[in-house]
């Protein structure tokens, strides 16, 4: 074979990989995200076992990341890889590792669903439908995460990480009404606090989201942006 003709079929090859990882990616991040809507809803409709399925399921996201690590791994190690595949391949390994943590969490919920679903607190449909609004900015946030790590998007990333702001705000405002709760009706202090560790649940699976969105913005800018505002990151770009 001609070494040129060889070069190009190892290129092609490589870029298969690659396009495979992602799609591997993608579909892991549908599972957590499917894993923290069916927490939310075995929370909120007090289901057992749906509470149980998710936590039976959580060794699926966790065997993804296992699996997808192994090839990036591979990959480094055969292919070498230089310039944008080596950041797409780091990016790849730091999303799985917040998707990972995201299941972690929607294990969390659904166990907390478990413990509460017999339980009758003050104004609990109240606080399970706040718990619920939150939730849903977070799992709309892991989507559109998602979709920017597909599209190579900054621009969305940026707006999909402006999400993690209103999450954060929920989340104080949960927080504080929770403890109003604690002072008020001591005797459910243990059940406010599971509430407490669910919002906390949420509040973390969106910093895992935004996280996704910088990686992206690593990916396309070649630029560490951790620890940086959403302002300052415009700001640099030229956004």
């Amino acid at each position: 074979m001609d070494p040129t003709q060889l070069g190009k079929h190892i290129l092609h090859r490589f870029d298969r990989e690659l396009e495979s990882l992602r799609n591997r990616v993608v579909s892991m991040g549908g599972l957590a995200e499917r894993q923290i809507s069916d927490a939310l809803t075995a929370l909120k409709g007090q289901n057992t076992e749906l509470a149980e399925y998710v936590i039976r399921t959580d060794h699926r996201v966790n065997a993804q990341e296992v699996s997808i690590d192994e090839d990036c791994t591979y990959i480094l190690a055969r292919r070498q890889p230089a310039a944008s595949d080596l950041r797409m391949v780091m990016a790849i390994i730091k999303t799985i590792t917040d998707i990972e943590r995201i299941g972690d969490e929607s294990e969390k919920i659904a166990r907390i669903a478990m413990q509460l679903a017999t339980s009758t607190f003050p104004d609990r449909d109240q606080l399970y439908q706040q718990i619920d609004t939150m939730g849903q900015l977070v799992v709309q946030l892991l989507r559109e995460a998602l979709d920017t790590f597909v599209r190579m998007d900054v621009q969305c990333a940026l707006q999909a990480a402006r999400r993690d702001e209103e999450i954060d705000g929920r989340y104080v405002a949960l927080l504080t009404e929770l403890t109003k709760h604690i002072k008020a009706d001591p005797q459910d202090t243990e059940e406010f606090q599971a509430l407490v560790w669910v919002a906390r649940s949420l509040e973390r699976i969106g910093d895992h989201s935004k996280n996704i969105c910088e990686y992206v913005v690593y990916l396309v800018e070649g630029r560490d942006v951790r620890h940086t505002t959403i302002d300052e990151i415009e700001q640099e770009i030229g956004g």
